[in-house]
């Protein structure tokens, strides 16, 4: 019953919405707002010109590399969320940068309810995050983009737990240099659905902290750069909610373009007796809600 109110509610965060309530998070002239965080080099140190704001849009590009040498970095939103909606365009252009792993051609993604930049550690390749994986067609076969993967965090769908690092969407291929749209519902730890180009390709429940790095041993937390101290702190927290967190771009060695970035808050109010109420707005206590005297 908890898991068909949740998904009602994000069927109205789907539909009921305007214009004026969405917020960009890129300016499209420059990365204020944004942190910046590579394996093997300090919080905001933008390695190479990896991440750059031009012509409109945010661009991971790679020409500045000789190799890729295993830099793989994202770019942090200054602002945690936890109930909201996010929607974007992507393309891949160009070529893999030389260096960079034979999985990762036409290969990026979107993490959220990720950790910040700055509780990363120095090495660390990825965040403990859940990843809204984007994949481009390589011109052949079919490839699917909207899949889920799970750095230190695991899912349900349907009611079982689901142990896969990568988790497979049923969306479309996507060939060649053209622009995707995606979008992102996410209401806290209780569900979240993964939208391409109109179409909900994938769906899951109980976002945790779990999974991967964190029922593994300290070896594996090593071998993806996160130290020992850093692993010991998430292994407690091994299937417990993840309920809030930050967004990230990422870079993995293929150049791709974001565009419209745009986020819609979903915290609010839900009594339908208050005066601000709206039916895709969700907030666990009615605190911020107004009511006639």
């Amino acid at each position: 019953m908890k898991t068909l109110f949740f998904y009602l509610l994000s069927i109205c965060a789907l539909f009921a919405q305007k214009k004026s309530d969405w917020q960009s998070l890129f300016n499209g002239k420059n990365l204020d707002g944004w942190d910046i965080k590579i394996a093997g080099q300090p919080v905001n140190d933008n390695y190479k010109n990896t991440f750059r704001a031009q012509d409109g849009m945010l661009r991971v590009m790679y020409d500045e590399y000789e190799t890729f040498d295993d830099k793989y970095g994202h770019l942090y939103y200054k602002t945690p969320y936890s109930y909201y909606r996010l929607k974007f365009e992507y393309r891949f252009t160009g070529n893999q940068t030389k260096g960079g792993a034979s999985w990762n051609v036409r290969n990026s993604g979107v993490m959220f309810h990720s950790q910040s930049a700055q509780s990363l550690s120095f090495n660390q390749g990825f965040p403990v995050s859940l990843e809204l994986q984007l994949l481009g067609g390589l011109g052949k076969g079919t490839r699917h983009t909207g899949n889920l993967c799970t750095p230190g965090t695991q899912v349900y769908m349907k009611g079982k737990l689901r142990p896969e690092h990568c988790i497979d969407s049923d969306s479309k291929t996507y060939d060649g240099d053209q622009w995707v749209k995606a979008e992102l519902i996410v209401l806290g730890d209780s569900i979240a659905h993964q939208i391409i180009e109109g179409d909900t390709v994938l769906t899951f429940e109980r976002l945790q902290v779990g999974g991967g790095f964190v029922n593994t041993t300290s070896m594996d937390w090593k071998s993806g750069g996160i130290s020992d101290e850093h692993a010991k702190e998430w292994m407690k927290k091994d299937s417990t909610p993840l309920k809030e967190g930050y967004i990230a771009l990422q870079a993995e060695s293929h150049p791709i373009d974001f565009k419209n970035i745009e986020l819609l808050n979903l915290v609010g109010c839900t009594d339908p007796k208050a005066l601000n109420f709206r039916s895709y707005y969700l907030k666990s206590d009615n605190s911020q809600c107004k009511y006639r005297k």
